[in-house]
């Protein structure tokens, strides 16, 4: 299966949504405590295992999270450490990028996510406590969201809903919110730590899940919030990123503080159902292909990016 080595530490991984052999990967120098950063553009060999870079932009800063335009095959949109957004199109040279910069976050940007349904907007969450508004036209944000007393690790748009987001904090909650509304529309206090992720069900839009410094996963149906559809156990250290399927009703990728990306069903008895340890340091970003289904990707500490088929060993050449 491929793997590429960055000459940073991985923290983020994102399939192409036009380009199945396409995915970019965030990285960052020193853990992301200090230095640059750099995004790589990566091609999957057809056919065969290997894995070439593209294109690669650096950055004065660390690279959180990046994510590819709805709307345009060329554009991604990349959250840095000093507080910026940046979008980049990879069809022009290094020289000419980015092709826009937003200077609005106090503190790190830590996550970005694009509209799936109206594909002209997107979304950045920060640690100094906000998640905004953007659109691709417009020379500010459109709108900030300040109720998170502690910084938002994530902020995901709903895959039917293009009007309707939630968010996950440091302030162990999980907030729904809509944008033609004031405030957020629901509170959930979903663990008793801090919730680092959230996504989604692509399948059932009031399902969604969320992961923790608290070692577990939790499955919500906003309907019905009191308590969890599913509690999921078996990282051992807090779970960084929770993934739904875009293929699977009820299949859910993680990825720990522990080195292991899990997968799991959260609607059987034992709902772990894989697990692959092929990461030597924390495995920070988990993406599958909405493209082939089954095909998947991570990345860490280690500087290692690997892409794999479900049920293979991600370390087989």
């Amino acid at each position: 299966m491929p793997v590429f080595k960055a000459p940073f530490n991985g923290y983020s991984v994102k399939f192409s949504p036009f380009y199945e052999s396409r995915l970019a990967v965030a990285t960052a120098q020193n853990f992301g405590i200090l230095g640059n950063g750099r995004i790589h553009v990566l091609e999957l060999s057809p056919g065969g295992p290997g894995v070439t870079e593209s294109i690669a932009f650096d950055t004065a800063d660390a690279v959180y999270d990046v994510c590819w335009s709805e709307s345009h095959d060329s554009v991604l949109i990349a959250a840095i450490g000093d507080g910026s957004v940046k979008i980049y199109d990879t069809s022009l040279p290094p020289p000419s990028n980015p092709i826009r910069s937003f200077q609005e976050h106090a503190r790190e940007v830590h996550s970005v996510d694009y509209n799936p349904t109206r594909r002209d907007s997107f979304l950045t969450a920060s640690w100094d406590d906000t998640v905004k508004l953007w659109a691709m036209d417009r020379p500010a944000s459109i709108r900030t969201f300040k109720e998170h007393a502690y910084c938002v690790y994530q902020a995901v748009w709903n895959p039917k809903h293009g009007d309707v987001f939630a968010s996950a904090s440091g302030d162990c909650t999980l907030r729904i919110w809509d944008v033609r509304e004031p405030g957020s529309t629901m509170i959930i206090p979903g663990h008793d730590l801090e919730i680092l992720s959230c996504d989604w069900n692509k399948y059932d839009d009031c399902v969604l899940a969320t992961s923790s410094v608290d070692k577990t996963i939790k499955v919500w149906d906003v309907r019905s919030y009191r308590a969890p559809l599913a509690v999921l156990n078996g990282h051992g250290y807090a779970v960084r990123k929770v993934k739904f399927s875009p293929h699977r009703r009820s299949l859910i990728a993680s990825c720990s503080y522990d080195m292991s990306v899990c997968l799991w069903d959260y609607m059987v008895e034992d709902a772990l159902v894989g697990r692959y340890d092929h990461h030597t340091e924390f495995a920070v970003g988990i993406d599958m292909s909405v493209l082939v289904e089954g095909l998947m990707a991570s990345t860490g500490w280690d500087e290692l990016v690997y892409v794999w088929q479900q049920g293979m060993d991600p370390r087989a050449s």
